[in-house]
């Protein structure tokens, strides 16, 4: 079995793939208004609008209703990343902080509320768990 994507079901796919695109410094591929994948190294974050959720299961999924889903990217330096995104990103949860396993965590929400944590490892034993 494959991990392929994290897909994020949202009311305005157009809002929600531009604050990614930004947010990733990727550019979205498209394949329908109502669907995007962004590529990122190593995953792909699918964007989808509400009227792909009947094509499932009706009701199975609704926008800007998570509370437990962090969703996370491995970026080089998130002192850097948290001053290039100062301004944009208007929802901090929590700035620049070393967790004790070990990474340095930026934690923010997406304009649904979805959270977002973009993180470097700064200790032997993270950085050797990210190796490429």
């Amino acid at each position: 079995m494959d991990f392929v994507s994290i897909r994020i079901i949202t009311a305005d796919v157009a809002r929600l793939v531009g604050f990614y695109e930004r947010a990733l410094a990727v550019r979205a591929q498209w394949a329908t208004e109502d669907f995007a994948e962004l590529r990122p190294a190593g995953a792909t974050l699918a964007i989808a609008g509400t009227r792909t959720v009947p094509l499932f299961a009706p009701g199975s999924a609704r926008p800007a209703a998570n509370q437990s889903v962090i969703t996370e990217f491995l970026v080089d330096d998130v002192d850097r990343v948290a001053l290039d995104l100062a301004g944009f990103v208007t929802d901090v949860v929590a700035g620049p902080t070393t967790m004790p396993w070990g990474n340095r965590s930026l934690l923010f929400r997406d304009p649904d509320g979805n959270l977002v944590n973009f993180f470097t490892p700064v200790t032997p034993a993270a950085r050797a768990k990210f190796t490429r």
